[in-house]
C-alpha cells in the first residue's frame, strides 16, 4: 500500500523569500527574513517545550518585535502587518506545482501538516493555488504543539487511520525529517539552496535538490 504523502508547507512548498523586499525595506537587511524566521522556529520550540501554547501567528509576531529591539529598529504597526500578512500570501517554489502534479498522477495521496494554524494554511494554501492537490490539510494546532514533537505526525497517522509508517514527509527542514523518521515515519529532504541534513539523526532514504527530483524518486519508492 502506497504511504500518504505529508508535505510540509512554509519553504518546502512556499517561498519565504518573497518576504526579503519588506525586511530589506523595514531592517536595511534582506537577509533579516532568515534571522526573523529561525527566531520564530526557535520559541515555538521554546512554547512546545516550557508552554504555554501560542499559535504560529501569534509568535512570528513576537519574533518580529524581538528582532526589531534587537536592532534598535522603531517597528511601524503597518510595516509589522505587512509583514505578518505576507506570510498568508506566499508564492509557491516554482518547482512545486509539477511535482505535485507528479504525484497525484501516480495515484499518491496529498496531505499537508504545518506548524501554521489551520485558518493561516487555508489562506496560504489557496493565495498559492495549491488547494486542489490535497486530500487534507492538518496543523499543529490539533495537539497544540510543533514539530518536530512526535504527537504532531502521529496526530495525522490518527486522524487517516493508518499506522504511523504509512506516512512519508516531506521537508526541506532537516528538523522536520528527523521528527518524523523519529515518530515512525518515512521522510523525504527537499535540499533547496542552504538546507543540509542534521548528521547526527536519523536519515531520510530520498534526498534531492528540487521538488520536482524528489516526488519523482517518491513515485518510484512507492510504486506497488
Amino acid at each position: 500500500m502506497p504511504r500518504v504523502i505529508v508535505c510540509d508547507v512554509n519553504e518546502t512548498l512556499l517561498d519565504l523569500r518573497a518576504l526579503e523586499p519588506d525586511f530589506a525595506r523595514v531592517f536595511a537587511d534582506a537577509g533579516a527574513m532568515q534571522e526573523w524566521f529561525a527566531t520564530l522556529l526557535l520559541y515555538s520550540e521554546v512554547v512546545t517545550l516550557a508552554g504555554p501554547y501560542s499559535d504560529f501567528g501569534s509568535i512570528a509576531g513576537a519574533a518580529l518585535d524581538m528582532m526589531a529591539s534587537a536592532r534598535g529598529v522603531s517597528l511601524q504597526s503597518s510595516d509589522r502587518t505587512r509583514i505578518l500578512q505576507g506570510m498568508l500570501r506566499l508564492p509557491a517554489h516554482a518547482d512545486v506545482v509539477e511535482g505535485l502534479q507528479a504525484l497525484r498522477d501516480a495515484g499518491l495521496r496529498l496531505v499537508t501538516l504545518t506548524n501554521s494554524a489551520p485558518a493561516a494554511v487555508t489562506q496560504q494554501l489557496t493565495h498559492a493555488g495549491l488547494t486542489t492537490f490535497f486530500d487534507r490539510s492538518f496543523s499543529v494546532d490539533a495537539v497544540r504543539r510543533f514539530k518536530p514533537a512526535p504527537e504532531v505526525y502521529r496526530s495525522v497517522a490518527e486522524a487517516l487511520g493508518v499506522p504511523i509508517d504509512q506516512l512519508r514527509l516531506v521537508a526541506a527542514h532537516a528538523w522536520d525529517v528527523v521528527g518524523a523518521l523519529r515518530a515512525g515515519c518515512a521522510a523525504a529532504f527537499v535540499a533547496r539552496p542552504g538546507k543540509v541534513l542534521y548528521p547526527l539523526g536519523p536519515q531520510p532514504d530520498i534526498v534531492a535538490p528540487d521538488f520536482v527530483s524528489v516526488a519523482r524518486a517518491i513515485v518510484a519508492a512507492e510504486r506497488p
